[in-house]
């Protein structure tokens, strides 16, 4: 009998199986779903001669044995998983070796539901409350998180974790959330801004007043940033101005003790970028308060006219004069524009409510006298609300498309209950990326 046992059959080792996350996350229907890198090996044997497959599901009208793929022959291995359904399951992944050994290990995953435009939706993980975002060239794009001070960068044609983060805190001297809502890119310079508002709860926190810079090298997947300069009083001087100006936005009253800033007389920036043609003066457009602060008013957006040197030496901001548009009793979630001066407005409501308040986008040229144009409602019957533009096409191109990214950390993503900022894994913490077609 020893004569015919297997050659080498001894010497084979145990087969090792790493996994590059234990955790996944999905979505039904969706496209290009982020995988899992699994390496292999077995001492005395060639990887390609192992098998890798999924033995066993605990919760299947999730996602079955055989609703998993594996790509790759050699020693790295991919592992995607089709959802059935929303909810969570944990995945037996089982490698064979030769010699009759075998290895397991668990891959826990979990899907969202399906939403509208799937196809061209991609997954951004690692976070769920992206707030603003900013190209970088290369289908590449830097995005902000208004519950940490983390920047990260993503590939924005797939779904799956940032290709790198930075957390400038330390040197900004922060220890809590700046509350990241805007940001614009002039040359190698981007400029972020806190929402300069109270929280929640109509509490002050300092860290929330605070606009800072970072230097862009290199690009796409090589995209690095450093901190530049920060400015911590910008909340102060709009409230100065307008008071110099006889109140006419309520920003004393609504920075008070105790006030919320998402009402519709509150005090909340959530969009900023450059006025046409200028690298010094900025748009700071505002989420509340509508003007007049009543349900129909119009959306503010206010000039800081040398943004360059509040940033660059300290100097107070200059305002100039209030700009008031009608986005039909929105107001800004976000503004972006391109080098040709044309604008994208992603327009919703000033009131903290779920994702079910309207959304919409609207063109502008930029120009205070001038009214935005509406382009198109946007979904509003999937998880998390419409919170950054990524960047402006050329809107006077038939078919045109941006790509927007919601804001999901109040949501359920996985019918649990759970709101997803307050899940325990990064990976199946994630905000929605899609693209729309904008012009006609």
């Amino acid at each position: 009998m020893g004569l015919n046992a297997p050659a080498h059959a001894a010497g084979y080792g145990t087969p090792t199986l790493a996994l590059s996350a234990s955790y996944l996350s999905g979505a039904v229907g969706a496209s290009g779903d982020p995988v899992v890198t699994v390496t292999v090996g077995q001492s005395g044997a060639d990887a390609s001669a192992l098998t890798l497959s999924a033995s066993a599901s605990t919760r299947a009208s999730v996602a079955a044995p055989g609703d998993v793929s594996v790509t790759g022959t050699g020693a790295t291995r991919q592992v995607a998983v089709a959802a059935h359904g929303r909810g969570y399951t944990d995945l037996t992944l089982k490698l064979t070796g030769l010699g009759g050994k075998s290895v397991t290990t668990t891959l826990h995953y979990a899907a969202s539901a399906a939403v509208q435009y799937a196809s061209d939706t991609r997954y951004l993980t690692g976070s769920s409350d992206a707030s603003a975002a900013v190209d970088v060239g290369g289908g590449y794009a830097v995005v902000a998180d208004d519950e940490s001070n983390t920047l990260r960068l993503y590939d924005r044609s797939r779904s799956g974790a940032p290709v790198r983060s930075w957390d400038f805190s330390a040197q900004l001297g922060v220890s809590k959330e700046i509350d990241i809502e805007g940001a614009a890119r002039v040359g190698d310079t981007v400029y972020w801004t806190g929402s300069l508002g109270n929280n929640k709860d109509g509490v002050y926190k300092a860290d929330r007043n605070t606009v800072f810079t970072t230097t862009v090298t290199g690009s796409g997947a090589s995209t690095q940033l450093t901190v530049g300069r920060s400015y911590k009083k910008l909340r102060d001087d709009l409230v100065a101005w307008d008071r110099a100006n006889g109140d006419r936005y309520g920003f004393a009253a609504a920075t008070a003790a105790g006030q919320a800033p998402k009402q519709v007389d509150g005090f909340n920036v959530e969009g900023l970028e450059f006025a046409p043609g200028s690298s010094t003066t900025a748009y700071i457009g505002f989420r509340a308060p509508l003007v007049p602060p009543v349900n129909g008013g119009k959306a503010l957006v206010v000039p800081v006219t040398n943004i360059d040197k509040v940033l660059g030496s300290g100097a107070r901001a200059v305002f100039g004069p209030g700009i008031e548009l009608d986005l039909g009793g929105l107001s800004i979630r976000d503004l972006r524009k391109n080098a040709a001066d044309q604008y994208l407005i992603l327009a919703g409501s000033w009131a903290a409510d779920d994702n079910s308040d309207p959304y919409a986008l609207y063109s502008w040229d930029g120009v205070a006298a001038h009214a935005p144009v509406k382009l198109r409602d946007l979904p509003t019957s999937d998880p998390g609300g419409w919170e950054a533009v990524v960047d402006v096409p050329d809107l006077s191109v038939p078919g045109a498309r941006a790509q927007l990214i919601t804001d999901d950390g109040s949501a359920d993503l996985y019918g649990d209950g759970t709101e997803a900022k307050d899940l325990t894994h990064p990976e199946w913490k994630k905000s929605r990326a899609t693209w729309f077609t904008v012009t006609g």
